[in-house]
């Protein structure tokens, strides 16, 4: 099991490109399948979670061929719409098959996935809007075995007591291309990453209105196709380093992002008074050099509130301000997994309920220590409070952030970190 090793105090300088969305992808890759055409995607990340949904897609029936490292082909002349546990267990973004399932044979049959380590991720909105389109479900065996054949047209509401859903909106928007009719969903996601499968929906031939908008409206029954397309830049990855480069008080330039999907991050973080802003094209500069950052209150919410992927990279962040800053977690309440791992360095933060209330200090560094990574979006902050503390830092469990980060320890190598990749 790989661990790294962090020797802190080095500031990060140049320039570093972000990979393609993780969010974005998976749901780009499951809905290849509502064509038999081929369908071949540009900037994929090479992670953990993208080698798996690829692997998925070839065991239910799509050829899949890599044209090059970020590049693949994808041709699923036939369907076999089945997934067992063994398959979902390893990555929670494979439900989206349901609805690539339905909208291409009108049946699915999906093991439900388990639990996770950030706190309940039910699927009740997805289950409901599958009945609103007029689905047939059974649950056996820890199966969720769907009959899509009376499929037709309805309104649907998507919100949920913690806002709107994007897989579940993903999943309705895919069976609603199966059905009879047109399917309007209201409260529905419109992150940046489900408004780049809407756009690769209609690269297909989807016919999809409101596209950016709470309100999507998708006629179903058009004949999709094949198709060439580009993800966009991952936005999670893009925050990181921004907060890399201002924890470890460095200057970098960021590329390959997406422009104007960040917003509330840059609001938050001129509220701190970081150096950071954005060219025309998404280029992002940042330079940590000289500034003295001040707390603020950070509340997540689904977009366009400020996005509870980066709220743990956040939280290792505002260690470093002047002042006692307050992170509510409304999204996910349960995510503060890399909070005692923080303290273990020397931060000071305490949970209440679905806040952290940090105290941070800019004139005391963290120490190094041995940590345990947790999840996905934990680890990254975990390699941030390492990158800035004095000493030493051992992180374990890394096979976590290889899920959502492409060669992370080696783009931090080349912006000057001391960091290595160890087996035990």
């Amino acid at each position: 099991m790989d661990y790294v090793r962090i020797r802190g105090g080095r500031a990060l300088c140049g320039e570093i490109s972000v990979s393609g969305s993780k969010n974005a992808c998976l749901p780009i890759l499951a809905a290849c399948l509502l064509t038999k055409d081929e369908c071949v995607i540009e900037n994929v990340p090479h992670l953990s979670d993208t080698r798996l949904m690829l692997k998925i897609l070839q065991l239910v029936g799509a050829h899949v061929q890599y044209q090059s490292k970020h590049t693949v082909s994808i041709r699923a002349e036939s369907v076999d719409p089945h997934a067992p546990y063994e398959l979902v267990k390893q990555m929670r973004a494979s439900v989206c098959l349901m609805g690539a399932f339905l909208g291409r044979t009108q049946t699915s049959d999906v093991s439900i996935p388990g639990g996770c380590v950030i706190g309940q991720r039910p699927i009740d909105l997805h289950i409901k809007g599958f009945n609103k389109l007029g689905c047939k479900i059974e649950i056996k065996n820890g199966n969720l075995c769907i009959d899509g054949r009376d499929m037709h047209g309805e309104r649907i509401f998507l919100g949920g007591r913690n806002g709107s859903t994007v897989t579940g909106t993903a999943n309705i928007l895919m069976a609603a291309l199966g059905a009879k009719g047109t399917t309007t969903i209201e409260c529905a996601a419109y992150e940046p990453e489900i408004i780049d499968l809407c756009h690769f929906l209609q690269k297909l031939g989807a016919v999809i209105t409101g596209v950016g908008t709470s309100t999507l409206t998708i006629e179903g029954g058009h004949e999709l196709h094949g198709c060439r397309y580009r993800i966009i830049g991952d936005r999670m990855e893009a925050g990181t380093f921004i907060c890399a480069g201002l924890m470890t008080r460095g200057k970098l330039k960021i590329l390959n992002n997406t422009p104007n999907i960040n917003s509330v991050v840059y609001d938050k973080l001129n509220d701190i008074g970081a150096n950071v802003y954005e060219d025309a094209d998404g280029t992002i500069f940042v330079d940590g050099s000289n500034c003295e950052l001040r707390s603020s209150e950070v509340v997540t919410m689904p977009y366009p509130g400020f996005p509870t992927d980066l709220q743990a990279q956040f939280c290792a962040l505002l260690t470093q301000a002047n002042g006692i800053s307050i992170v509510t977690e409304r999204v996910y309440p349960s995510r503060f997994m890399h909070v005692p791992e923080l303290n273990r360095m020397g931060a000071g933060i305490m949970i209440e309920g679905e806040h952290a209330i940090i105290h941070g200090v800019t004139s005391q560094r963290l120490i190094g220590a041995q940590l345990m990574a947790s999840d996905l979006r934990a680890s990254a902050a975990l390699f941030l409070a390492g990158l800035c503390a004095e000493g030493e830092t051992i992180v374990s469990r890394v096979y976590h952030l290889d899920r959502g980060y492409e060669r992370f320890d080696e783009k931090l190598r080349s912006l000057g970190a001391d960091i290595t990749r160890e087996s035990a």
